[in-house]
């Protein structure tokens, strides 16, 4: 299933190839994107979504721009920029459009490589943090399948080959050591009601869909061994950016005693955010809560509060899995004294 990929164009010259995820999980349409602007927009508009799927999508925007401009390359540079910028907090983005814009002296053909190595890279980052998780998940329910709770879509859809949160639950799948994931709706779009139950569905991996608040009387009522997200960004104390909701989620996971877990790409930890205050969160229209396909919900010109992300403090979070490690934010969060936790 191509997520993210190149077409070299025969007629229309080079373009992106993206799966529109807006499509899913009733139609499997392909975008072919042929200008930075449709790259901007496919972005922001979601049609690609999930912070490591989105730094390939950036990788490739850049090659785009560098053969689109290849006499130009002060046009590459603030195009790549754009690309970046198209949405503040997934670090991955940012990181993919750079790393692509590094081999820019050396031509088009040299950016298009890198980008095809950053998605070749997600593969093998998902392969062995999906791996790790799944020996941790495993390893706390011995002699039983695992029951896990997650929320909006961690799948390849998101992260490329492998998955993240959702690829450790498959990988349990694989293992006969899953007995089901109940699956958050994601309002206000619905990336778990239409993405994760669609790549569930395709595994033949047991699932229960439910609304979101629905969440946290499962972890109340002992239906849940744990809880298992992904992040678009983790600041260097721990604090974890992720889909909006997640935080209700680990509170509650918290004060239900079941182990929290974050499966995500050592680069989504960022050093230069010491702690979850500094992440920008990003705020989106306003149309996303007022109606739903076409219909409306509420009242006409009604205010909106739409954040597409919000912040876990890392005292909440049980332990962070990436390719290299397996970190415990929350046991640093203990042992800082009181002081140092303001703020």
């Amino acid at each position: 299933m191509r997520i993210v990929d190149w077409s070299d164009g025969a007629d229309g010259g080079p373009a992106v190839v993206l799966l529109d995820q807006r499509a899913l999980p009733h139609r499997t349409e392909y975008l072919q994107l042929t200008t930075v602007d449709a790259v901007v927009d496919a972005i922001r508009s979601l049609a690609v979504r999930g912070a490591p799927s989105l730094g390939v999508a950036g990788a490739f925007g850049v090659a785009l721009a560098a053969h689109r401009h290849a006499d130009d390359p002060a046009r590459v540079r603030a195009e790549a920029e754009r690309i970046a910028r198209a949405r503040p907090t997934a670090v991955p983005l940012a990181l993919g459009a750079h790393r692509a814009l590094a081999r820019l002296d050396d031509g088009a053909p040299a950016v298009l490589a890198d980008a095809r190595a950053v998605a070749a890279d997600a593969a093998r980052v998902n392969a062995a943090a999906t791996s790790r998780a799944a020996d941790l998940l495993e390893a706390g329910c011995p002699g039983r399948p695992v029951r896990l709770l997650t929320l909006c879509n961690t799948g390849d859809l998101a992260c490329g080959e492998g998955g993240s949160a959702l690829g450790a639950a498959l990988r349990l799948h694989e293992r006969g050591a899953l007995a089901e994931v109940l699956a958050c709706e994601t309002r206000p779009l619905l990336q778990g009601a239409r993405l994760t139950v669609w790549e569930l569905a395709r595994a033949g991996a047991p699932h229960r869909l439910c609304v979101d608040s629905a969440g946290p009387a499962a972890l109340a009522t002992g239906l849940v061994d744990a809880v298992v997200v992904g992040a678009d960004r983790i600041a260097a104390n721990g604090d974890v950016a992720n889909k909006i909701g997640t935080y209700m989620l680990a509170c509650a996971a918290a004060r239900s005693g079941v182990p929290f877990l974050v499966v995500a790409p050592e680069e989504t930890v960022d050093p230069h955010t010491p702690a979850g205050a500094g992440i920008v969160v990003e705020e989106r229209a306003a149309d996303e809560v007022t109606g739903f396909g076409g219909v409306s919900t509420t009242l006409p010109g009604t205010p909106v509060f739409n954040p597409a992300f919000d912040v876990t403090p890392a005292e909440l979070v049980s332990a962070i899995v990436t390719e290299h490690r397996v970190w415990s934010p929350a046991d640093v969060a203990a042992a800082r004294p009181p002081a140092s936790r303001v703020g």
